[in-house]
């Protein structure tokens, strides 16, 4: 464990920012196979326990992206449908830039990618790339598109290091428009070597900064793929918000999928991958402004075996100056089909009226593991300004938890007592779904945990895939972990080599002792490949 100062000036404003983390202790989660508690599927089997979801708090410095000044291309808005990638030291981030050229009257043309870079992931620079002439010089942050200029209303980008194409390994889906018998949403595919320069994927040139209908890679309907962009079972997948029917009718913005296996040929098949449960009663033809809906579809956080996600809850209303959005929090074990682990529940809330991210937020897809937090990137707009005059909008904040720490597992005694349909204590447990073994070998399991010691404990058994205790690793040799922490190993009293395993195993989980409801359980690591 180490902590290090951070002196930060700010306008009008001198912080001193602890920043604590376990450099060289702890292992990337995201290589390991995380069986999180929220996550039903990874855990289907529990006894007298409770989630309890957490809600993240917002940095002290937010937004830690601002609006540039007059003249610059982002003076207008910092639009965080973006995205932040970490690459070794440095953190990258791309995010549409609005300018403050009212004289342009062709407003498509007024957002523009521009792209921002930390060493820490708090302090962000705007670096002077030199690569698009805006008033007259190349200095600013725009990163350039070929052929260009589009009108980019959001991007997401994914770094893809597998693909064998180098000038392929960076990927861009974008929310552009295309000319109809009014401007709808569609998506133009990009790819790059570094990040910075793109190249079009298609064989296309923008009419006034939008995509020509004859240009089109998705059906020409109205779709605004602003949520996410992520690789999963081969397949490259596009989040996005639609309101036409999806087998059915449902209220307003439903998340829907878009999926190719090359980036440049795109199904004219889709997904209906999530559906609020307030939006199965339709409210009929011309209401698409009210009830409780989705907004922008969903950013992604892939974890492997299991992807996170951050989603709008978009308040509705009949006028645009009564709507609001807030952020919810969904996760899908399929890649096409997304749930929430608890119906209706707020991850974020908007800002307070006077705050920056006031009225309305956006889900950005960052998602950071730094030290012992989670952070995650999210941007502001303000529905109850559409409509009328442009005004300034926008930018960057972040969001955090203790690490991996979404949600936990706590005991409930709820259902014990003297009542008429209480029933005798009985144990506080959880059995995982069936595993399969790698390598002939027991995994390396960690736990992320907190309230244990010596009165409050997590004995660990494993399980064959019918449910029957392994001798070896239960009863009296079950592994007991008395230790907090964000990777905690768990150990037995020999040291097992797992050639006595069957191919498919599952961990039961007991909570124990006489403070055993101040346990929390987070998650469950497991890792089978030595390289995590």
């Amino acid at each position: 464990m180490h902590s290090k100062m951070l002196t930060l000036l700010l306008p009008g404003i001198l912080c001193i920012v602890s920043v604590s983390g376990h450099a060289g202790e702890l292992f990337d989660e995201t290589r390991a196979e995380t069986l999180f508690a929220f996550d039903n599927v990874s855990i289907p089997h529990t006894q007298n326990l409770r989630l309890e979801m957490r809600n993240p708090e917002r940095h002290p410095l937010n937004p830690v992206i601002r609006r540039g000044e007059a003249g610059s291309p982002d003076a207008m808005g910092v639009q965080f449908y973006g995205s932040v990638i970490r690459e070794g030291e440095k953190f990258r981030l791309w995010y549409v830039a609005f300018d403050d050229d009212e004289a342009n009257r062709v407003a498509s043309s007024r957002w523009r990618p521009a792209y921002a870079e930390s060493l820490d992931g708090i302090i962000w620079t705007k670096p002077s790339l030199g690569l698009v002439k805006y008033r007259g010089n190349t200095d600013n942050n725009l990163v350039k598109t070929s052929p260009g200029p589009f009108g980019f209303v959001n991007l997401k980008v994914l770094l893809d290091a597998d693909d064998p194409e180098p000038e392929k390994r960076y990927k861009i889906s974008t929310h552009v428009y295309f000319r109809h018998n009014t401007r709808l949403g569609t998506l133009a595919p990009f790819s790059s070597a570094d990040g910075l320069s793109w190249d079009l994927l298609i064989d296309a040139n923008p009419l006034r900064a939008e995509l020509r209908k004859e240009d089109l890679v998705l059906p020409g309907v109205h779709f605004e793929p602003c949520g996410g962009l992520y690789l999963w079972d081969g397949q490259y997948f596009i989040c996005g918000q639609n309101a036409l029917p999806g087998i059915q009718h449902y209220q307003g913005r439903i998340v829907r999928l878009y999926r190719s296996s090359d980036f440049v040929n795109w199904s004219e098949t889709s997904t209906v991958a999530f559906v609020r449960s307030t939006q199965h009663e339709w409210l009929g033809a011309g209401r698409s402004l009210e009830g409780e809906q989705n907004h922008e579809g969903i950013s992604v956080w892939n974890r492997g075996n299991v992807l996170l996600g951050v989603t709008g809850l978009w308040h509705g209303a009949a006028n645009w100056k009564d709507v609001s959005v807030d952020l919810g929090f969904v996760l899908s074990n399929d890649g096409n089909h997304f749930r929430e682990p608890k119906q209706e529940w707020t991850l974020l809330k908007r800002g307070e009226d006077g705050a920056w991210d006031e009225g309305g937020l956006l889900q950005g897809q960052g998602f950071e593991n730094i030290g012992d937090e989670t952070f995650l990137y999210y941007g502001a707009w303000d529905p109850r300004g559409t409509g009328g005059s442009p005004k300034p909008r926008g930018g960057v904040g972040i969001a955090r938890l203790p690490r991996d720490r979404f949600g936990d597992f706590v005991v409930d005694e709820s259902g014990q007592g003297a009542g008429d349909y209480q029933v005798p204590v009985t144990t506080s447990e959880l059995i995982t779904k069936s595993i399969p073994l790698k390598n002939g070998s027991i995994p390396k399991i960690n736990l992320n945990a907190a309230g244990l010691g010596n009165e409050s404990a997590l004995r660990v058994e494993i399980l064959d895939h019918l449910e029957s205790p392994l001798a070896a690793y239960s009863g009296v040799n079950a592994a007991i972990v008395r230790e907090n922490g964000f990777q905690v190993p768990v150990s037995w009293a020999e040291e097992k080599s797992g050639d006595d395993l069957p191919d498919r195993v599952r961990l039961r989980l007991v909570f124990e002792g006489e403070k055993r409801t101040s346990i929390r359980l987070s998650a469950i690591y497991l890792r089978q490949d030595e390289t995590s």
